[in-house]
């Protein structure tokens, strides 16, 4: 099977626009037209609708899509493993992450990501609920927590370690906790699917930050939802050190129970599928973020809180 009418038939159905695909490719709309035409004869099925106004993908070109761009993946990575990877790296990523942490760390970054890869574009889902990646054809997705599914692979971004913190204003009003015990008796702030979380202190103490034993009175599905409820007031609410150290460091937020560490192994992971080949445009994006984020993290360059 011909790979250059296959990278045709990838473009086409990202742009939808079979002449632009061409273009990218350096033929003449007549010849992209022909060589779709032929791989369509070769497989058996129409892959694109064609009419006077618009291109589609149709049901078997959506079905072949998947495999189509896995084809291309491989080629690239045997030509890159003989050096003779493309110095220009092209196409689409789909990338998923939490929105919370996005905004804060990577959509300022973007400018200067496409500046050096201009053939790379990026389709972004930005939403602390998680996506399927394999179900939602995602090439890259970043998750913070332990990462438990064999059907992924992973690089480490940084480590996501997680305090608790409450508003200068709502520690005056209910009193600034002095062990675990004192949380049963707190406004809490969490996720709508937290569970408990063990707290280690001084002499191996330990307790809980557990909200269906405490008066949970805001749970919320969004991390930066959650940090501006706590910052106006209505609890105590466990966060990433990533989303709250500039509020620590400013004082408009208080670490609460300093003494204690919350017993958690989660981090912050760049995973892609399993089954997918490291293609060089997710490669070269992994890369500069571990680059760019991962290698000094901000939010631990200011230290530890006390």
């Amino acid at each position: 099977m011909d790979t250059t009418s296959l990278r045709l038939f990838v473009l086409a159905a990202e742009k939808l626009n079979i002449s632009a695909a061409g273009r990218a490719l350096g033929m003449a709309p007549a010849v992209a037209s022909g060589k779709l035409a032929k791989l369509e004869s070769t497989v058996g099925a129409e892959l694109l609708h064609r009419s006077t106004r618009k291109v589609a993908l149709s049901l078997e070109g959506a079905e072949f899509l998947p495999f189509a761009r896995e084809i291309i993946a491989q080629e690239d990575a045997a030509k890159a493993a003989l050096g003779h990877g493309k110095a220009t790296v092209t196409g689409r990523l789909r990338f998923a992450a939490p929105s919370s942490f996005a905004q804060i760390y990577i959509a300022p970054l973007l400018p200067d990501f496409l500046e050096h890869h201009p053939g790379i574009d990026l389709d972004l889902r930005l939403s602390d609920a998680q996506f399927d990646l394999i179900e939602g054809s995602f090439d890259l997705a970043l998750r913070n927590s332990a990462l438990a599914d064999s059907s992924l692979k992973a690089r480490k971004l940084a480590d996501d370690r997680r305090i608790l913190c409450a508003s200068p204003g709502y520690l005056e009003k209910h009193g600034v906790p002095s062990s675990p015990e004192d949380l049963r008796v707190h406004q809490l702030i969490a996720f709508r699917d937290q569970t408990a979380r063990k707290l280690v202190g001084p002499g191996e103490r330990t307790g809980n930050f557990d909200p269906k034993q405490a008066n949970c009175r805001v749970t919320v599905d969004d991390g930066l939802s959650q940090k501006i409820a706590t910052l106006a007031g209505a609890g105590i609410s466990m966060n990433s050190l990533w989303s709250v150290h500039q509020e620590i460091s400013d004082g408009s937020l208080v670490q609460v129970l300093p003494g204690y560490e919350i017993d958690n192994q989660a981090a912050l992971w760049l995973v892609y599928p399993s089954a997918n080949v490291l293609t060089a445009k997710v490669r070269v994006f992994i890369d500069f973020l571990v680059d760019r984020i991962g290698r000094s993290p901000a939010w631990e360059r200011v230290g530890r809180y006390a």
